[in-house]
Order: C-alpha cells, then sequence, then structure tokens
C-alpha cells in the first residue's frame, strides 16, 4: 500500500499542513510508504525516512489563500500511478485541481478540515471543482463527526463520511519554565489562550470576561495578528492592564511551558471558521481544563466534553465565559476532577498513535472495497 498526502504548503504555516505531515511521518515511521506532496517556495524533495518524503512543487504566487503552483499539476501527473490512495487535504483549490488533472484512477479520501468560508469570490469558481472532488471521493473524512454533517457541502453523502480526531504528540512542560512563569503571576489563577489575533478567535469577548472575574485572576493571551493594537486598547480602555497581558508571539519551544503553567485554557472563538481548536486537545494533554465555546456546526465543542473535559458555554457571552472559568476553579475537588478528566479524554481519543490507527484502519477498509 502507497499513500501520498496532497494539500498545502510546506514548510508548515498552519493546522492542515501539520496534519498532512504528522500523517506522512506516522504512516511512514510504521512502514507504511506515505509521500506528502505541496507547494512551496522552491521545488525539492526531503527525505523523511526509509518510507516517507516530503516532496515540494514551486510555487508562483499566493492567491487568495491558494498556492498557485503550476508545477504541482506537472508532478501528479508524472507520479500519481505510483500510489494506491491520494489522500488530498481540503480546502486547497490548487491540490483539487492537480488531482482532477492527474488522471489518477485509484482510490480517494476527501479530508474535509473545514469549509470555504470567507473566500467567497473564489468559492464562486471553485465549486465546480470542488462538487466533483466530493463526488469523485471513496470516503470523506472530517476531524470531528459533526463537521461533515452539518457542513452544507457534504450533504446527500453522508453514507461515505467519517472522522479522524486530530491527534498529536504529548506536551513536555519545561518544570524550571512552568515554575518561573508561575512565579511571575504569584498567587494569580492563569486563564491563558492561544491563537492568531484575527475576529473568529473572539478575544475581545475573552478580554471583557476578565472585567467580570476578580483580581485573583490574569488572562493571558499567546499570539499576534492583525488585531493586537485593537485588543491593547480595548485593554487600556477597560482598565485591565493588570489583569489581561497580550503576550505577543509564542515560540514553539515555549508553548508546552505556558499550557503546563495555566489553571484553565479558554477558547472564545466565535465563527465556524474554528472547526476542531487543536489548542484544546493540547491543553488536555497537561491536564487543564477548558472552557470553550459552543459555536454553530462546528467540531469545537465535541472535542471538549462538557462537563467531563471542561465547559461549553455560548458564544460572543463574556458573562458565560467567566462564569465557566471561576466554576471550573471554584475549589480543589472540582478543578483536580476536571483536570484529571481532561488528561483522560486526550489518552483515549486524542493521541498521534490514535490519529495514525484510524487512518491505517480507515486506508485498509477502503483497499478492501472493489
Amino acid at each position: 500500500m502507497k499513500i501520498l498526502q496532497l494539500g498545502k504548503f510546506y514548510p508548515i504555516r498552519g493546522g492542515v499542513e501539520k496534519v498532512m505531515l504528522d500523517l506522512t511521518e506516522g504512516l511512514s515511521a510504521r512502514g507504511v510508504d506515505c509521500d506528502m506532496l505541496c507547494a512551496c517556495e522552491q521545488s525539492q524533495e526531503i527525505r523523511l525516512n526509509e518510507h516517507g518524503r516530503v516532496l515540494c512543487a514551486k510555487s508562483l504566487v499566493k492567491l487568495a489563500a491558494t498556492m498557485i503552483s503550476p508545477s504541482m499539476i506537472v508532478t501528479l501527473r508524472r507520479i500519481a500511478k505510483q500510489y494506491d490512495i491520494i489522500h488530498v487535504h481540503h480546502p486547497d483549490p490548487m491540490a483539487c485541481l492537480a488531482l482532477f488533472l492527474s488522471g489518477f484512477k485509484g482510490k480517494v479520501v476527501l479530508h474535509w478540515h473545514s469549509d470555504i468560508l470567507k473566500q467567497k469570490v473564489l468559492l464562486k469558481f471553485y465549486r465546480p471543482l470542488q462538487n466533483w472532488l466530493i463526488q469523485r471521493a471513496d470516503v470523506i473524512v472530517g476531524t470531528t463527526p459533526v463537521y461533515v454533517q452539518k457542513s452544507p457541502y457534504l450533504q446527500g453523502v453522508a453514507e461515505k463520511t467519517d472522522y479522524i480526531a486530530i491527534g498529536i504528540h504529548e506536551p513536555e512542560p519545561d518544570e524550571e519554565r512552568v515554575t518561573w512563569m508561575r512565579q511571575q503571576y504569584a498567587g494569580k489563577k492563569i486563564v491563558y489562550s492561544l491563537g492568531r489575533l484575527v475576529e473568529y478567535k473572539g478575544y475581545e469577548f475573552l478580554i471583557e470576561a476578565a472585567s467580570y472575574l476578580g483580581e485573583e485572576y490574569v488572562v493571558l493571551i499567546g499570539g499576534k495578528g492583525p488585531l493586537q493594537e485593537k485588543l491593547q486598547e480595548q485593554i487600556e480602555q477597560r482598565g485591565l492592564t493588570d489583569r489581561v497581558k497580550l503576550l505577543g508571539y509564542i515560540r514553539e519551544e515555549d508553548s508546552p511551558s505556558l499550557f503546563g503553567a495555566c489553571d484553565v485554557f479558554c477558547l472564545s472563538s466565535v465563527w465556524k471558521t474554528e472547526a476542531f481548536a487543536i489548542v484544546q486537545v493540547e491543553a488536555m494533554a497537561c491536564g487543564k481544563p477548558v472552557v470553550a465555546t459552543r459555536i454553530p456546526d462546528s467540531g469545537v465543542s465535541w472535542v471538549n466534553r462538557h462537563e467531563y473535559s471542561g465547559l461549553n458555554v455560548p458564544i460572543m457571552d463574556a458573562e458565560a465565559l467567566a462564569d465557566a472559568i471561576r466554576t471550573l476553579t471554584a475549589d480543589e475537588e472540582t478543578y483536580r476532577q476536571y483536570g484529571e478528566q481532561a488528561r483522560k479524554l486526550y489518552e483515549t481519543c486524542y493521541t498521534y498513535d490514535r490519529m495514525i490507527d484510524r487512518c491505517l484502519d480507515l486506508y485498509r477498509r477502503i483497499m478492501e472495497k472493489k
């Protein structure tokens, strides 16, 4: 069995590409021949191990969040026959076009990470190709059952949908770093959030929530983005400079320690653009309870099991966020129980090995079908 992961960028720039690379590395480490074809600034081949490679196709320009890469089309036409399964990661119009023109006759797995929500003009032109891909796929995989059930584009193909929850390697917080971070906010309960400072993250509601929390709480928001100045202005206008901190860019090596140092992780997102929120899983892996939002048609509140790994609240509701944070930290026993359950949920549902197991099982099932 030989697999090709087909999709976005290299080096890694987002969640979709991270899943692609994790699958390629995990499957090839188990002796499955698995390559990854994606757009890149320069054409190159990166050998991961004996069974896996990253094949980079040179791109010309980025247009509407899509890398324009004629090289990807040429490369896939040349190599497609080598593979039994092409696992294409959506949304990526360039990858879909390359598959359409490849002449590939084997099995196709369509990984539906999210609907195209922002690029309305792009979707208008891409829709016929997207419809072809949905029909061409042997199986359509979401990251949660909720998202594929609710997507308006997947109605009528429920019989061939499945899901593979995103799994992660266990984070390894640096204990010295964790101790240092907690000393910076001694005597405070630390509420942490991590993500790009963009509209769909709903950070204005998390900042507002801080005004409903007592002075024993501090809210730390990691990440950078176009809303940084606006959010900082909100913090200052609300007189919350001692209770809400924008940390800016978080280095990859520092991220586990911030999860380890916090008491509660809070996801305040408000749009379906947030389809899974892997940061919730990172928090659970560190034994931290999660407050998340019930985004309509999103899988976010499925990932965070309500009243087990944490609490889910309505979107755009600062008071509800604050109430949930207080509930989780009300007393030591409640906090301990939620933290232990969050860790258990990670161990049973969201480990890296479980994701690879689920993917392998899926491949074997579709290869058995004639």
